[in-house]
Protein backbone atom coordinates (compact mmCIF):
# COMPACT_ATOMS: atom_id res chain seq x y z
CA UNK A 1 0.00 0.00 0.00
CA UNK A 2 1.53 3.53 -0.87
CA UNK A 3 2.45 5.81 1.87
CA UNK A 4 0.30 8.76 2.02
CA UNK A 5 1.87 11.95 2.18
CA UNK A 6 -0.23 14.58 4.28
CA UNK A 7 -0.18 16.43 0.51
CA UNK A 8 -2.84 13.40 -0.23
CA UNK A 9 -4.84 14.26 2.98
CA UNK A 10 -8.38 15.62 2.64
CA UNK A 11 -7.22 19.48 3.04
CA UNK A 12 -9.59 19.81 5.95
CA UNK A 13 -6.80 17.58 7.85
CA UNK A 14 -3.99 19.20 6.72
CA UNK A 15 -2.47 20.91 9.84
CA UNK A 16 -2.05 23.91 8.48
CA UNK A 17 -4.90 23.92 6.70
CA UNK A 18 -6.66 23.26 9.55
CA UNK A 19 -5.43 25.75 11.40
CA UNK A 20 -6.06 28.23 8.97
CA UNK A 21 -9.90 26.73 8.71
CA UNK A 22 -11.01 25.88 12.36
CA UNK A 23 -8.18 28.07 14.38
CA UNK A 24 -5.30 26.95 16.25
CA UNK A 25 -7.24 25.10 19.07
CA UNK A 26 -8.28 22.25 17.16
CA UNK A 27 -5.46 21.20 16.51
CA UNK A 28 -3.39 18.25 18.77
CA UNK A 29 -0.24 18.77 20.02
CA UNK A 30 1.47 16.47 17.42
CA UNK A 31 -0.57 18.89 14.53
CA UNK A 32 1.02 21.66 15.88
CA UNK A 33 4.52 20.27 16.42
CA UNK A 34 4.47 18.74 12.87
CA UNK A 35 3.67 22.39 11.81
CA UNK A 36 7.12 23.23 13.35
CA UNK A 37 8.92 20.23 11.68
CA UNK A 38 7.38 20.92 8.12
CA UNK A 39 7.84 17.48 6.76
CA UNK A 40 8.29 13.81 7.85
CA UNK A 41 10.60 10.90 6.52
CA UNK A 42 9.92 8.59 3.20
CA UNK A 43 7.52 6.05 5.26
CA UNK A 44 6.09 8.69 8.24
CA UNK A 45 3.95 12.57 7.94
CA UNK A 46 5.30 14.84 9.91
CA UNK A 47 2.61 14.44 12.22
CA UNK A 48 3.67 10.65 12.77
CA UNK A 49 6.88 11.54 13.61
CA UNK A 50 5.50 14.30 16.39
CA UNK A 51 3.26 10.99 17.63
CA UNK A 52 5.92 9.06 18.45
CA UNK A 53 8.21 11.94 20.03
CA UNK A 54 4.96 12.73 22.12
CA UNK A 55 4.78 9.04 23.10
CA UNK A 56 8.20 8.44 23.95
CA UNK A 57 7.55 11.67 26.69
CA UNK A 58 3.98 10.26 27.91
CA UNK A 59 2.61 12.96 26.02
CA UNK A 60 4.05 15.58 28.34
CA UNK A 61 4.97 18.71 27.09
CA UNK A 62 7.34 19.06 30.17
CA UNK A 63 9.84 16.53 29.10
CA UNK A 64 9.62 17.09 26.05
CA UNK A 65 11.02 21.04 26.47
CA UNK A 66 13.78 19.37 28.59
CA UNK A 67 15.00 17.51 25.76
CA UNK A 68 18.31 18.16 24.19
CA UNK A 69 18.89 18.56 20.63
CA UNK A 70 20.97 15.30 20.81
CA UNK A 71 18.28 13.61 22.27
CA UNK A 72 15.51 15.00 19.81
CA UNK A 73 17.70 13.81 16.65
CA UNK A 74 17.65 10.42 17.69
CA UNK A 75 14.04 10.21 16.62
CA UNK A 76 13.59 9.57 12.83
CA UNK A 77 13.08 12.24 11.11
CA UNK A 78 14.09 14.58 13.30
CA UNK A 79 17.58 15.96 12.36
CA UNK A 80 19.39 19.20 14.28
CA UNK A 81 17.46 21.82 12.11
CA UNK A 82 14.40 20.42 13.14
CA UNK A 83 15.12 20.11 16.85
CA UNK A 84 16.42 23.20 17.34
CA UNK A 85 12.88 24.87 16.08
CA UNK A 86 11.11 22.80 18.47
CA UNK A 87 13.59 23.62 21.33
CA UNK A 88 12.90 27.33 20.61
CA UNK A 89 9.42 27.19 19.68
CA UNK A 90 9.16 25.76 23.30
CA UNK A 91 11.95 27.49 24.87
CA UNK A 92 9.47 30.73 23.42
CA UNK A 93 6.16 29.00 25.43
CA UNK A 94 8.33 29.27 28.48
CA UNK A 95 9.11 32.45 28.21
CA UNK A 96 5.80 33.45 27.72
CA UNK A 97 4.52 32.15 30.86
CA UNK A 98 6.99 34.37 33.36
CA UNK A 99 6.12 37.65 34.62
CA UNK A 100 5.98 40.58 32.23
CA UNK A 101 8.54 43.02 32.95
CA UNK A 102 6.29 45.67 34.62
CA UNK A 103 3.58 43.83 35.89
CA UNK A 104 3.09 43.29 39.70
CA UNK A 105 4.21 39.75 41.03
CA UNK A 106 3.31 38.94 44.45
CA UNK A 107 5.23 36.00 46.18
CA UNK A 108 3.69 35.20 49.48
CA UNK A 109 3.87 31.25 49.75
CA UNK A 110 5.99 28.45 48.76
CA UNK A 111 3.75 27.16 46.09
CA UNK A 112 3.50 30.22 44.21
CA UNK A 113 7.39 30.40 44.04
CA UNK A 114 7.08 26.57 42.58
CA UNK A 115 4.84 27.60 40.10
CA UNK A 116 7.47 30.56 39.09
CA UNK A 117 10.66 28.52 38.86
CA UNK A 118 9.70 24.68 37.74
CA UNK A 119 9.56 25.06 34.45
CA UNK A 120 12.90 26.26 34.52
CA UNK A 121 13.78 23.29 36.51
CA UNK A 122 12.14 20.30 34.40
CA UNK A 123 14.59 18.07 33.33
CA UNK A 124 18.18 19.63 34.16
CA UNK A 125 20.69 17.15 34.76
CA UNK A 126 22.89 19.59 37.13
CA UNK A 127 22.06 21.37 40.29
CA UNK A 128 21.73 25.17 39.73
CA UNK A 129 21.31 28.27 42.70
CA UNK A 130 19.24 30.74 42.02
CA UNK A 131 18.01 33.65 44.22
CA UNK A 132 14.67 35.61 43.88
CA UNK A 133 14.38 39.18 45.14
CA UNK A 134 11.30 40.83 47.12
CA UNK A 135 10.45 44.61 47.70
CA UNK A 136 9.04 45.28 51.44
CA UNK A 137 5.72 44.00 49.68
CA UNK A 138 6.57 40.88 48.90
CA UNK A 139 6.52 41.97 45.00
CA UNK A 140 9.05 39.80 42.45
CA UNK A 141 12.21 42.49 41.94
CA UNK A 142 14.41 40.14 40.59
CA UNK A 143 15.65 36.47 39.80
CA UNK A 144 19.06 35.63 38.76
CA UNK A 145 21.46 32.55 38.75
CA UNK A 146 23.94 32.37 40.81
CA UNK A 147 25.86 29.06 40.04
CA UNK A 148 25.79 26.17 38.13
CA UNK A 149 27.25 22.64 39.08
CA UNK A 150 27.15 19.27 38.66
CA UNK A 151 25.17 16.18 39.33
CA UNK A 152 24.87 16.31 43.00
CA UNK A 153 26.39 19.96 43.71
CA UNK A 154 27.11 23.38 42.97
CA UNK A 155 28.97 26.39 44.53
CA UNK A 156 27.14 29.17 45.98
CA UNK A 157 29.26 32.35 47.57
CA UNK A 158 27.65 35.19 49.52
CA UNK A 159 29.94 37.67 47.77
CA UNK A 160 28.48 36.86 44.45
CA UNK A 161 24.62 37.20 46.10
CA UNK A 162 25.26 39.85 48.43
CA UNK A 163 26.09 42.72 45.76
CA UNK A 164 23.31 41.72 43.49
CA UNK A 165 20.81 41.95 46.40
CA UNK A 166 21.85 45.18 47.86
CA UNK A 167 21.90 46.53 44.27
CA UNK A 168 18.27 45.87 43.75
CA UNK A 169 17.77 47.05 46.94
CA UNK A 170 15.88 44.16 48.24
CA UNK A 171 14.64 43.67 51.42
CA UNK A 172 13.36 39.80 50.84
CA UNK A 173 15.54 36.79 49.60
CA UNK A 174 14.16 33.69 47.96
CA UNK A 175 16.80 30.93 47.62
CA UNK A 176 16.09 27.94 45.01
CA UNK A 177 18.18 25.57 43.42
CA UNK A 178 17.42 21.70 42.43
CA UNK A 179 18.40 18.19 43.13
CA UNK A 180 18.60 16.08 39.64
CA UNK A 181 18.50 13.36 41.65
CA UNK A 182 15.14 13.39 42.43
CA UNK A 183 15.77 13.25 46.24
CA UNK A 184 13.84 16.68 47.60
CA UNK A 185 15.73 16.13 51.07
CA UNK A 186 17.74 18.77 51.60
CA UNK A 187 21.32 17.46 51.99
CA UNK A 188 23.44 18.64 55.29
CA UNK A 189 25.73 21.10 52.59
CA UNK A 190 21.76 22.58 51.97
CA UNK A 191 21.17 23.09 55.79
CA UNK A 192 24.76 24.00 56.17
CA UNK A 193 24.48 27.22 53.07
CA UNK A 194 21.14 28.39 54.41
CA UNK A 195 22.44 29.12 58.04
CA UNK A 196 25.15 30.73 56.59
CA UNK A 197 23.23 33.24 54.43
CA UNK A 198 20.70 33.90 56.78
CA UNK A 199 23.66 35.16 59.21
CA UNK A 200 25.11 36.66 56.46
CA UNK A 201 21.98 38.98 55.55
CA UNK A 202 21.22 39.94 59.14
CA UNK A 203 24.11 42.21 58.94
CA UNK A 204 23.05 43.50 55.96
CA UNK A 205 19.21 44.32 56.97
CA UNK A 206 18.08 41.44 54.26
CA UNK A 207 15.76 38.29 55.37
CA UNK A 208 16.33 34.96 53.78
CA UNK A 209 12.70 34.63 53.52
CA UNK A 210 12.65 30.99 52.40
CA UNK A 211 15.04 28.23 50.45
CA UNK A 212 13.07 25.87 48.22
CA UNK A 213 14.57 22.38 46.40
CA UNK A 214 12.81 21.36 43.19
CA UNK A 215 13.26 17.89 42.42
CA UNK A 216 10.99 16.80 39.49
CA UNK A 217 7.52 17.95 39.96
CA UNK A 218 8.08 18.03 43.84
CA UNK A 219 9.75 20.86 45.99
CA UNK A 220 10.73 21.26 49.61
CA UNK A 221 10.22 24.50 51.62
CA UNK A 222 12.55 25.18 54.55
CA UNK A 223 10.16 27.91 55.75
CA UNK A 224 7.46 25.41 55.25
CA UNK A 225 8.68 22.63 57.50
CA UNK A 226 10.13 25.30 60.12
CA UNK A 227 13.72 24.96 59.19
CA UNK A 228 14.92 28.89 58.39
CA UNK A 229 17.12 29.74 61.15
Amino acid sequence: MKHLTIKGWAMADRPREKLLMQGRRALSDAELLAILIGSGTTELTAVDVCKQVLHHVEEDLEKLAALSVRELCKFRGIGEAKAITLIAALELCYRRALPMKGRSVELTCSQQVFELMKRHFAGLKQEEFWIILLNRANKLIAQKQISVGGLSETIVDPKVIFPFVLEHHASYVILVHNHPSGNVKPSKEDIAVTQKLCLSSAMLDVTIADHLIFAGQHYFSFRDHEMMP
